[in-house]
């Protein structure tokens, strides 16, 4: 862990509390009239950060939460409370985490790095992804946009606002909520939908 990394970890729990005194980075977008997608989930894959195809198709009877996630940013430390929902949850949740570099450079490093971070700092079990682009644009992740296109997925047009954005599918393929990086992944927002 670099000495950066070492004060965002000790920074964290103040930036959470912060988030929740002031609403920011903590919204909460739900989906009120349990739209279906315009376009399965289960049709969409990704690439392992090892390099295997996770197909979607696979998560089907199951909740997935998809997280776009960064080594250098002051939520980092919920590495740690995602690894904890996934072995509180593994028999019906899938975590799946993309790496990304889109928000002020903050996962500069290669997918070997990332996998080596998150294993060694965090003891990150669940499934990591290859870096990709999250944000909306021509290179945008196609299981990005499928999270951000109200066309794909029936109701949601939010993007990711920064590291640490989550959205959650239910067991049907249907995508149920959107959290802001300042929601918990441990928090009753999101495990009293589980």
């Amino acid at each position: 862990m670099t000495f950066k990394q070492s004060v965002l970890k000790t920074v964290y729990p103040v930036l959470m509390k912060a988030g929740k005194w002031f609403g920011v980075k903590g919204g909460i977008e739900k989906n009120e009239h349990n739209v279906k997608p315009v376009k399965p989930v289960y049709e969409l894959a990704a690439t392992a950060n090892d390099g295997t195809e996770i197909c979607f198709s696979g998560f089907k009877g199951k909740w997935v939460l998809i997280v776009n996630t960064a080594s250098d940013c002051g939520y980092t430390e919920q590495f740690t409370e995602l690894e904890r929902l996934h072995e509180l949850y593994k028999d019906s949740l899938v975590v799946v985490a993309f790496p990304s570099n889109d928000f002020k450079e903050q996962e500069k490093g290669s997918d070997e790095d990332i996998a080596s971070f998150c294993k060694l700092n965090f003891n990150v079990r669940f499934t990591l992804t290859k870096k990709s682009p999250v944000v909306k644009g021509e290179n945008q992740h196609p299981v990005y946009r499928w999270l951000t296109n109200k066309y794909e997925n029936g109701w949601n047009d939010k993007a990711p606002e920064w590291n640490f954005s989550k959205y959650l599918i239910n067991q049907q393929g249907i995508l149920t909520h959107y959290f802001g990086p300042a929601v918990s992944p441990l928090s009753n927002d999101i495990t009293n939908n589980l």
